[in-house]
């Protein structure tokens, strides 16, 4: 075989592979999120490292042609304090989110493990500092993950195309039981609806008599935003064999940014349960973020959550070193780094 020939076939094959390459990619996506943090939890305080929801991913897509592209994703969650996973005994899975999808001008159709769309649509849009992680996360929001039974595995969804700014998407949860048995399915519905400065948006969750809904808006102005959501939640069976009833729950959040600093405020209030007295509570937080570059910030802030004497509401991330209760009060002032790659 000549030189030159062998450079002629050099030459095709690495034009093959950067074919292959541009049909299709993976990228590796994450966050590290750690914060130093004082707690307290009625008469008990300690101060120690926590952890804000840190994770990595894998995230793929093939170009099929014609506009059609499978896509999937691979998402695990770990602790960042102390480096073990976030599944049993310290393991590495990816439980935080596992799917594969297919989309095209139709929109998308997603199968697998993933989470509910109205939780990103109401209470996630809306908890601006953080990112709704740690203890400064929303502890009034009833996540329909938990409440609502739905869980986030054996999951079909459809997702409708993007247009004029409005998108919606439907799922079903199949809660897969053993032979004999009834399955018992979930169901979630998410829309939203982006047009320049204003974002609306709204869910509903149900399984097992359990429901929740809620609506929110978004507004940004000049170097304001301002957003807020309600929810409203029946509990049928969740919280023992006596129904709670209903509830009504809103978050109000606000930030201000200055070059690279953000300040920023947000309080909730959930009501009574009806079958409950003395269930409410009230929660708010002070925070404050100097963005170092796109990809890494650092913060404080300050979180508190007043519980009535039969409310026992706690933030993610506290420590299991303090004992819950009913009334107790919760408090947290934290300093942290987040880094996205």
């Amino acid at each position: 075989m000549t030189k030159m020939t062998r450079i002629a076939l050099a030459a095709l094959a690495v034009m093959g592979a950067t074919t292959a390459m541009a049909q299709s990619s993976v990228t590796l996506y994450g966050r590290i999120n750690t914060t130093v943090e004082h707690q307290k939890l009625g008469d008990q305080s300690t101060t120690g490292l926590v952890n804000n929801s840190s994770r990595f991913g894998f995230r793929g897509t093939e170009d099929l042609g014609g506009g059609l592209k499978a896509g999937f994703v691979l998402e695990s969650g770990f602790n960042s304090a102390t480096g073990t996973g976030s599944g049993p005994n310290g393991s590495l899975t990816f439980g935080r989110q596992s799917e594969v999808n297919l989309s095209g001008n139709f929109g998308m159709v997603r199968l697998g493990n993933f989470f509910p769309e109205s939780y990103f649509a109401s209470a996630d849009y809306v908890s601006m500092h953080n990112h709704d992680t740690g203890p400064s996360s929303d502890a009034l929001y009833l996540d329909p993950v938990w409440f609502g039974k739905l869980g986030t595995g054996n999951k079909i969804a459809y997702r409708t195309p993007t247009m004029a700014g409005f998108w919606a998407e439907g799922a079903m949860s199949m809660h897969e039981k053993a032979p004999g048995t009834n399955n018992k399915y979930g169901y979630d519905l998410a829309a939203n609806y982006n047009t320049g400065p204003l974002h609306l948006g709204g869910g509903y969750s149900r399984a097992d008599g359990n429901w929740q809904a809620s609506v929110r808006a978004l507004y940004t102005l000049g170097q304001f935003t301002f957003g807020g959501y309600y929810q409203r939640n029946h509990d049928n069976n969740f919280f023992g064999a006596q129904s709670l009833g209903n509830r009504n729950n809103f978050r109000l959040s606000g930030m201000y940014a200055l070059g690279a600093s953000e300040f920023h405020v947000n309080v909730g209030h959930a009501n009574s349960w009806s079958n409950a007295s003395d269930s409410a509570a009230t929660q708010w937080t002070l925070g404050y973020n100097y963005n170092l570059s796109k990809r890494t910030k650092v913060y404080t802030y300050y979180t508190r959550i007043n519980n009535q004497s039969n409310a026992n509401y706690t933030a993610g991330g506290t420590f299991s070193s303090l004992a819950s209760g009913p009334g107790k009060d919760f408090s947290s002032f934290a300093l942290g780094i987040r880094h996205a790659f």
